[in-house]
């Protein structure tokens, strides 16, 4: 029987945060060779970047950012 998104993504989330953070580390490191996936993340962030000058959204601070990832994980 072939896995659902759904089956899969609940295997995952009941991984221990390291083990979360490293599925997500390979998984990451799987698209950095599609040019397709990379021309996405660079539309987002010239999409982003736009939104901030606008200021329709606010930036965050790297280490507030970093804090609430690391919440959410543990």
């Amino acid at each position: 029987m072939t896995p659902t998104l759904e089956m899969v993504e609940a295997q995952a989330l009941a991984l221990g945060a390291s083990d979360r953070a490293r599925l997500l580390d390979r998984l990451i490191s799987t698209l950095d060779s599609d040019p397709t996936i990379e021309s996405a993340w660079m539309e987002e962030a010239r999409r982003r970047d736009a939104e901030i000058d606008a200021g329709i959204v606010m930036p965050i601070a790297l280490a507030d950012a970093l804090t609430t990832l690391r919440n959410g994980l543990s």
